[in-house]
């Protein structure tokens, strides 16, 4: 029989880069696809934890929720899919994933929940203007990969394409993602004051194989991450901080 895979994304179940990706990865595979209901972009690893979560079902083994991308990987996991996937897929997320974006990022979100479920996991994304279906020829080329060859437990690869590539792709490690702070002020009409955050990325000389550089260069970034955010370096030996009437254990 042919392996189960989960799909799902953060730009919405009507999203063009999903239906790319599922049309590349058909051939492979059994396909549930478990999507928001709009577009969830930035949202992160939020969970819909006090109102309930409505699927709809669009077609055959497509299901429509009204939740962020973390909910949709939840439930589809351990609900709505017809046994355990063997693979989560996340995206094609339309704009690059890169450095800090993945602690952000509803796409990468989507892939970390399935690997706090230990089922394996890729988030795809691609640069404004790419071609999808471009991009899922590399993604079903990667899954076949992942298939054969499991990740380690509580991992992902976080997959990253330039706006035009060929045949040829790296390892990276996660570089640096700046934006400009910005928090813009405003008025509506009743006189109340609003915000809106976020200024444009800014330019960056970054490490070489890193993910940003990489995208950069013209090449397919590929990024494993750990679930883990210990910093295990700061543990050997811990630090020798003398807090005031207290007392540190070994």
């Amino acid at each position: 029989m042919p392996p189960l895979l989960l799909l799902s994304n953060d730009d919405g179940i009507d999203a063009p880069g999903l239906a790319a990706l599922a049309d590349a990865l058909a051939p492979l595979a059994e396909l549930v696809v478990v999507a928001p209901e709009r577009e969830r972009s930035a949202v992160s690893h939020a969970i819909t934890l006090h109102k309930p979560l409505r699927p709809t079902r669009v077609r055959d083994g497509w299901f429509a929720l009204s939740g962020t991308p973390a909910d949709c990987v939840y439930a589809g996991v351990l609900r709505i899919a017809p046994e355990r996937p063997a693979l989560v897929v996340s995206g094609i997320n339309d704009g690059n994933n890169l450095g800090s974006d993945v602690f952000y990022s509803g796409t990468v979100a989507a892939a970390a929940e399935a690997a706090l479920r230990d089922v394996p996991a890729i988030a795809l994304s691609q640069a404004p203007g790419a071609n999808f279906a471009h991009s899922a020829q590399f993604a079903a080329a990667l899954v076949r990969a992942a298939l054969a060859h499991p990740l380690p437990p509580k991992c992902l690869l976080n997959v990253n394409f330039p706006r035009d590539f060929d045949r040829a792709y790296r390892w990276t490690k996660l570089g640096a993602r700046v934006y400009r702070d910005q928090v813009e002020e405003r008025e509506d009409l009743r006189g109340r004051t609003y915000y809106w955050i976020g200024g444009p990325s800014v330019d960056v000389a970054d490490e070489p194989n890193t993910d940003g550089a990489t995208v950069r260069e013209g090449l397919v970034s590929i990024t494993p991450l750990r679930l883990d955010l210990t910093a295990h370096d700061l543990l050997d030996p811990p630090p020798a901080w003398p807090i005031d009437g207290y007392s540190a254990r070994p």
